[in-house]
C-alpha cells in the first residue's frame, strides 16, 4: 500500500484530482454530524427530515440528465475547479440555512453539482490512466473513504472544542477551496470536452449489466450504513458501546482495499476483482446473518468492506471505455443504476424486515451479490486482462 500511496503522491496532476474526491467525503462528514442540530433548529420531525433528504438524490437524477449538455460545452478541468467550491458553499448553505425553504433549495442543488462533479473527476482520472500509463481510479476512491474518515474524527474534536456546526463547515471549506485554488493550474490544464452533445443513448445490454452491479454495489454500502447498527442493537442486542463497529470495520476495509486497488488491479484484472468481491461481500453477508456473536458480524462486515471496494472503482473505469459513447455517456448510464440502489436498498430491506425480521431482509443481500458476481462473469466491458494498456482495451469479440 504504502508504494501504491507514494507513486500516487509523486503524480502531482492525479493528487489534485484526487484532493477533490477527498473533498466530498470531508464536506459530507462534517454535514452527517450536523444533521441533528438541523433537525432540531428547523423543526423536522424523522419523516419530515427524511423525506427532506431524498431532495439530494432528486437533485443527482437532475444532474444526470443535465450532464451531456454541460460537458459538451465546459472544459472538464474548468468544471472541477468551479464546481468543488461551488459545492463547499452549498454545504455551508445547508448546514446553516435559516428557514426550510433554503435548506431544501441548497440539498436538491447540493445533489445536482455533486452529480456532475462526479463525472468530471471520474472522467479525468480515466483519461489520467491512460495519459500515464497507471491505475489511479481506486487510490481516488481510497481518498474518499479516507476523507470520511478525517471528517468524523475532526467533528469529534471541534464539538470537544465546543465549536458549533456551523463554523465547522466554514473552517472546513475555507482550507478545502485554498487548497483548490493552490491547484489551479493542475486542474484548469485539464482542457477536455468530454461529450459530443449528443443525447444520452438508451444503454445496451452490457451497459445494463455493468449499471445492475453498480445498483446492487450501491445497496450494499447503503444497507450497511443505514441497518447495520440496527442490526447490532435490535438483532444481536449488542452493548451500546459495540453498535457502530460494524460499520466501521466495513469502512476501515473499504479504505484500505481501495488504498491497494489499483496495484490489485494491475496484478489480477477487473473482472476477477468485481467477481470475486461480489463472492465474498455474499459470503460476508451470510456470515452476518446466520452470527451468533457481535465479533462475528463485524468480520462479516469486514468481508463486505473487502469485496466492495474496487467493485464500483472498476465499474466507472469500464463505463468511461465503452466504444461509442462518451465517458460522461458511460458514467451516466452506469451510475443510474447506483442511484437507484441508494434510493431503494435501504428502503426495501426496511419493507421486508418489518414483514419478516432484518436477519431475513438482509439475506437479499446475499442473492443481489451473487447475481452481480455473474453479471459480471458474462459481461465483456470489464476486462480479463492485467496490463493497464489492457484494462483501457475493451475485448469485444
Amino acid at each position: 500500500m504504502i508504494k501504491n500511496i507514494s507513486s500516487f503522491i509523486k503524480n502531482k496532476p492525479a493528487l489534485a484530482v484526487g484532493f477533490l474526491f477527498c473533498t466530498t467525503s470531508l464536506l459530507f462528514g462534517i454535514w452527517v454530524a450536523a444533521i441533528p442540530g438541523i433537525k432540531s433548529r428547523l423543526g423536522f420531525t424523522d419523516g419530515s427530515l427524511g423525506l427532506s433528504l431524498l431532495l439530494s438524490p432528486l437533485g443527482a437524477i437532475t444532474g444526470m440528465l443535465l450532464s451531456a449538455k454541460v460537458f459538451s460545452k465546459v472544459p472538464v478541468g474548468k468544471w472541477m475547479f468551479g464546481g468543488y467550491i461551488v459545492l463547499c458553499f452549498l454545504v455551508i448553505l445547508q448546514i446553516n440555512a435559516i428557514n426550510r425553504p433554503l435548506f431544501w433549495l441548497s440539498l436538491y442543488l447540493f445533489g445536482i453539482v455533486s452529480f456532475l462533479n462526479g463525472v468530471a473527476v471520474n472522467a479525468t482520472v480515466n483519461m489520467m490512466e491512460r495519459k500515464f500509463n497507471k491505475l489511479f481510479m481506486a487510490t481516488c476512491h481510497g481518498m474518499y473513504s479516507l476523507g470520511g474518515t478525517v471528517s468524523a474524527g475532526l467533528a469529534v474534536a471541534f464539538f470537544a472544542l465546543y465549536i458549533s456546526s456551523g463554523r465547522q463547515i466554514v473552517i472546513v471549506a475555507a482550507v478545502i477551496i485554498l487548497v483548490i485554488f493552490l491547484n489551479r493550474n493542475l486542474l484548469l490544464d485539464n482542457k477536455d470536452i468530454i461529450h459530443s452533445g449528443d443525447r444520452l443513448k438508451f444503454p445496451s445490454l452490457p451497459i445494463l449489466g455493468l449499471s445492475f452491479i453498480c445498483m446492487v454495489s450501491f445497496m450494499a454500502e447503503g444497507c450497511v450504513a443505514d441497518w447495520s447498527a440496527i442490526y447490532f442493537k435490535e438483532v444481536l442486542h449488542s452493548p451500546k458501546a459495540f453498535i457502530s463497529l460494524g460499520y466501521a470495520g466495513f469502512s476501515a476495509a473499504m479504505t484500505i482495499g481501495r488504498l491497494n486497488g489499483d496495484a490489485l488491479l494491475s496484478k489480477i484484472g477487473s473482472k476477477k476483482i468485481v467477481i470475486a468481491g461480489s463472492l465474498i461481500a455474499a459470503t460476508g453477508f451470510l456470515t452476518v446473518v446466520l452470527a451468533p456473536l457481535v465479533l462475528v458480524a463485524i468480520a462479516g462486515y469486514v468481508m463486505i468492506g473487502f469485496g466492495c471496494c474496487c467493485i464500483v472503482p472498476v465499474l466507472f473505469r469500464a463505463s468511461g471505455n465503452i466504444p461509442g459513447v462518451s465517458s460522461v455517456e458511460g458514467f451516466a448510464m452506469v451510475t443510474t443504476g447506483g442511484l437507484i440502489g441508494f434510493l431503494t436498498g435501504p428502503s426495501i430491506i426496511g419493507f421486508i424486515s418489518e414483514k419478516a425480521g432484518l436477519s431475513k431482509a438482509l439475506s437479499l443481500l446475499i442473492f443481489m451479490t451473487v447475481m452481480a458476481a455473474i453479471v459480471a462473469w458474462q459481461n465483456k466491458f470489464i476486462s480479463n486482462k492485467t496490463s493497464v494498456a489492457d484494462e483501457n482495451y475493451i475485448d469485444l469479440q
